[in-house]
């Protein structure tokens, strides 16, 4: 007898959430506000826009924006219409922006007309059509070579189509990750994993009817960590925020009631530090990812009666995949033991497998053996099941190196601690997190070592009380030649994004390397990151 299970699809919490809460409102985009009928409205006519605009079913939609209404209606549309959206980060490059669109063969392009200017004359080679985005206050700027969202949408229709899918497991969007050691993957995410990711977010953060959710995270980055589908899943409502201040955080959380919002260790800063800060008069919940918050970052916001969140997970698995629950013996810890408890990784969340942390060599039986659970033998931390990715686009050797042994492999280095939670010490892949945006130390060292006064260099991450971390670089100048740290900076901002220049520039005599020749960057690190509960390149 056939079953009569379902695909599982994000699509299906908007339909609910238009069925049970038709009145509620669902979004607010500065004066603007949609409510969970014409949130689902909207969609539909963006998707039959969409349709009528050329997207057949698995073709690719590129969206280069902020946090806005339009780019949360395309999470839906997108998929809807039977595409793949690509979420674009608006802080790359022209030319890392053109390569994406590109690689996953992006046919429309949408985009916030002052990011779509700094494309310039950047060369789009798959794209077919450039829609430009409205701005925050409902109005359209006229870009020469490309097409009004209004005129767009005309093209749509109201007539309904079904919130489903045929099959689970195709792809609902592409997340690039940041390329360490060569160009960025496309990591394709299944209808299944946002969906079920979307669900353990729900009841991870305790998102409910009544949750009023601050966009103060990049819905680019990793569909923001599939909030855009979870908040929707619990009917909750989306306050989107386009630039993320202090000030405008808190004028949000006062005049909307804010209870809820996620975001890097710099967001945290931002909140604690700004003028307006004060004590709240209704909970918070702040969800954190990325190198750990300092103490003192985390006190601050436990003064203003916050709660943090400390969650862990990468491109591949969908955002979070373990959260660090805190334990009621907790409580009675000092400030100090506090931080460094919260600051772990955590375990595996309702939705995700168990984490572990395995040795080099495998196990007698071939299989990957755990490292002991004494929070001192370090191995790396590997990951399964639904939350991880269905692999990297147009790149099975990346996706078979990367699950190797049956499980997705992080490059992270961890250990295991008694209780079972597993700690975070460093990131064999060379990647900086800083601000919440993953960079390259790879990336950065080729543009530093593109310039001619430079012989030898390594960038490693060093701890940020804003930010979390930041590069630092570390140069080695060519015999007889001279250059100052601000030449050297302007040099690496003209080939690769601002945001992953390094902060500072120090010149040393040589770099500690193997007798392989390796460069030693642990030992570039332990003085940066001496006293730190956690070092993280």
């Amino acid at each position: 007898m056939p079953g009569l299970d379902t695909p599982l699809t994000p699509l299906r919490f908007l339909e609910r959430a238009a069925q049970v809460h038709p009145a509620k409102t669902a979004v607010i985009d500065g004066d603007r506000r949609l409510t969970y009928r014409e949130f689902a409205a909207a969609v539909t006519r963006t998707a039959q826009a969409l349709r009528a605009s050329g997207l057949a079913v698995g073709d690719r939609a590129a969206f280069l924006g902020t946090n806005s209404a339009e780019l949360l209606i395309a999470h839906y549309a997108v998929p809807l219409a039977g595409g793949v959206l690509v979420p674009l980060n608006t802080r790359l490059s022209a030319p890392e922006i053109a390569y994406i669109c590109d690689h996953s063969g992006a046919s429309l392009l949408f985009g916030d007309p002052d990011l779509l200017r700094g494309l310039g004359s950047v060369e789009l080679a798959s794209v077919t059509e450039v829609i430009t985005v409205p701005l925050q206050d409902g109005s359209e700027t006229a870009l020469a070579g490309t097409t009004s969202y209004t005129a767009f949408l005309d093209r749509g229709t109201d007539t309904a189509l079904p919130w489903e899918v045929a099959d689970e497991n195709t792809v609902i969007t592409l997340n690039y990750t940041s390329g360490t050691t060569g160009r960025p993957k496309g990591v394709m995410y299944t209808h299944r994993g946002a969906y079920l990711n979307s669900l353990g977010e729900v009841h991870h953060q305790g998102f409910g009817a009544d949750t009023v959710y601050l966009w103060t995270l990049p819905m680019f980055h990793c569909n923001g960590w599939c909030t855009t589908w979870a908040l929707t899943a619990a009917s909750g409502t989306h306050v989107c925020l386009r630039a993320v201040r202090g000030p405008d955080i808190w004028r949000l959380i006062d005049s909307c009631g804010v209870d809820h919002l996620a975001g890097a260790p710099t967001v945290l800063s931002a909140i604690a530090t700004a003028a307006e800060a004060h004590e709240l008069s209704h909970p918070l919940t702040i969800v954190t990812a990325g190198a750990p918050p300092s103490p003192t970052i985390i006190s601050a916001i436990h003064q203003l009666r916050a709660t943090v969140v400390h969650v862990y997970g990468l491109t591949e698995s969908y955002g979070p995949y373990a959260v660090c629950e805190t334990q009621p013996a907790w409580a009675d810890l000092d400030g100090e033991a506090l931080s460094r408890n919260m600051a772990r990784q955590g375990v595996g969340m309702l939705t995700s497998d168990r984490l572990r942390v395995v040795r080099d060599a495998a196990g007698a039986s071939g299989e990957l053996a755990d490292v002991a659970d004494d929070g001192v033998e370090m191995g790396e931390i590997v990951m399964r099941g639904n939350s991880v990715m269905k692999g990297y686009y147009r790149d099975d050797a990346g996706t078979a190196d990367a699950f190797r042994g049956g499980w997705f492999r992080t490059g992270d280095l961890g250990v295991m601690h008694a209780d079972g939670y597993v700690q975070l010490l460093d990131r064999s892949k060379d990647v900086v997190v800083s601000g919440g945006e993953n960079i390259s130390t790879i990336e950065v060292e080729q543009a530093l070592a593109s310039h001619p006064a430079v012989a030898d260099v390594a960038v490693v991450g060093v701890p940020d009380e804003r930010w979390g971390e930041r590069p630092k670089a570390f140069v080695v100048l060519a015999p007889g030649r001279n250059a100052t740290e601000a030449e050297l900076l302007a040099h690496v901002k003209s080939r690769i994004a601002s945001y992953k220049a390094p902060r500072t520039v120090e010149f040393i005599i040589d770099l500690p390397k193997t007798s392989t020749g390796k460069i030693r960057k642990n030992e570039l690190r332990s003085l940066e990151w001496e006293g730190r509960a956690a070092r993280i390149n």
